[in-house]
């Protein structure tokens, strides 16, 4: 588990990821926001990773879609007041591994974020190299019911 000194000044704990979510449980993630932009970011643990010991493509997959969401989402609150997004789909071009203990943060830039659809796009930076190229298109989440707040788990 990485430690308040391991992680870049400006980053702090994500406020919005319940410790019972798959974001949760597989982060932690931080969030870094100036202004309109937001950078999330992770510090690679040994968990993180495959069997080859670098980050588990799946893992930076989680960081990618949640990145260029919440990116999103603070564009289009800006312009009409809070809004979620879903994901309709993502892209990544993985162009470097990523091994424990690297800091692994978002760059995003937000193309469009309408009334009913949202697109970003930007990199994953490893230590400040790029390692995956990422974007994605979102649509408008319906809101939720009182009931279909969390999971059920059994």
């Amino acid at each position: 588990m990485s430690s308040a000194a391991d992680i870049p000044e400006g980053f702090q704990l994500d406020p919005r990821l319940q410790p019972h979510t798959f974001s949760g449980l597989v982060g932690p993630f931080y969030s870094r926001r100036e202004g309109n932009e937001l950078s999330l970011g992770l510090r690679i643990e040994a968990r993180h990773c495959n069997s080859r010991g670098t980050c588990h493509g799946g893992m930076l997959a989680t960081i990618a879609d949640m990145a260029l969401g919440y990116a999103c989402a603070i564009a289009a609150e800006a312009d009409a007041g809070k809004r979620n997004f879903v994901t309709v789909d993502l892209s990544l071009q993985y162009l470097a591994s990523t091994h424990p203990g690297e800091w692994v943060h978002s760059e995003v830039r937000v193309l469009s974020a309408g009334s009913s659809t949202a697109a970003a796009a930007g990199h994953l930076l490893a230590n400040g190299k790029p390692v995956v190229r990422i974007s994605a298109n979102f649509r408008l989440a319906r809101p939720r019911s009182a009931e279909a707040g969390t999971c059920a788990v059994k």
